[in-house]
């Protein structure tokens, strides 16, 4: 998803170029906030804005989000290699989508009712991708609209932190992943296609979306994480070979390099460290962090 807000507010240009040292930190800051539920493609436009730095780019923005898949990948890989060999009796097994729980299946069909439940959330952001992508990109070029750009992540940050401590006042906070069902599964989806929206957090939404199903707050991150890896991986492979076609100079290389291992080394120590935070906590953090950043922005706008 934040791939696609990149290119939106900062097109491919092989004269973009950026410090080492900002790219690592750029790196430190998409590790972070890729899976806190606080919007990375908002933090990333917002760090460039506030500090007057070079626009990094397309090719660097994927090697980041590249970075992150990867942290997920290693973090999840048990999960990934269920899935992987589940494959087979899933095909031939479309049925374990519509079971309302994997109780009584044995590993492997409780991983391919996983997988189907993931590829059927991912419909939702696929879709919107495909027919919102060139709306959004109209509506928010870093050319012409970057004041409207910064109103909207701030809107949107605001927003959805508000949904979210709703979904932590209500949400029962019962079920776990084993109970996800198919409508689950596309209702966390279609959250997660909202996420188009700068701002909005596609971690955060799809949260959002999971706490108001009523599941745990480990369990719905850990769906969260997972739903996102094939949407992430889609959209990061198409902007390197995007980028791969317009040529990249040797310091956009290492910048690429530098940027994306940070945020892959940062990412596996966020995923591991939030998944511990949030058995004993809620997300009430987060949205004291959303609200106040979304009116320091709406804020500094002003002032500007």
């Amino acid at each position: 998803m934040n791939v696609v807000l990149s290119s939106i507010l900062y097109p491919l240009s092989s004269n973009n170029s950026i410090e080492l040292w900002q790219a690592i930190v750029l790196g430190f800051v998409q590790g972070l906030t890729e899976f806190l539920p606080i919007s990375s493609s908002g933090h990333l436009i917002i760090f460039p804005w506030l500090f007057g730095w070079e626009e990094p780019g397309l090719a660097f923005d994927a090697a980041l989000h590249l970075g992150t898949l990867v942290a997920v990948v290693v973090y999840f890989w048990r999960d990934i290699l269920g899935m992987v060999r589940a494959v087979p009796s899933a095909a031939r097994a479309p049925w374990l989508a519509l079971r309302p729980s994997s109780e009584g299946l044995t590993v492997r069909h409780r991983d391919g009712r996983l997988g189907w439940l993931i590829a059927i959330g991912t419909l939702p952001g696929l879709a919107a991708g495909l027919l919102f992508e060139g709306a959004i990109g109209g509506s928010f070029h870093a050319g012409s609209n970057q004041t409207r750009a910064i109103l909207t992540i701030a809107t949107m940050l605001i927003v959805v932190g508000g949904l979210m401590a709703l979904a932590e006042r209500r949400a029962a906070h019962r079920r776990d992943t084993d109970h996800l069902t198919w409508a689950d599964a596309l209702v966390v989806g279609a959250a997660q296609a909202v996420a188009l929206i700068p701002g909005t957090s596609r971690s955060g939404a799809t949260l959002t979306a999971a706490l108001f199903r009523g599941l745990r707050r480990p369990d719905a991150a850990r769906f969260s994480f997972l739903l996102g890896m094939p949407l992430i991986l889609g959209a990061g492979l198409k902007s390197v070979l995007d980028a791969a076609s317009a040529g990249m100079t040797g310091a956009e290389v290492t910048t690429f390099v530098a940027g994306g291992l940070t945020s892959a080394l940062v990412g596996f120590g966020t995923i591991w460290g939030l998944l511990r935070f949030l058995q004993r906590r809620s997300t009430m953090v987060f949205v004291v962090y959303r609200i106040l950043f979304g009116l320091l922005l709406l804020t500094l706008l002003a002032l500007r």
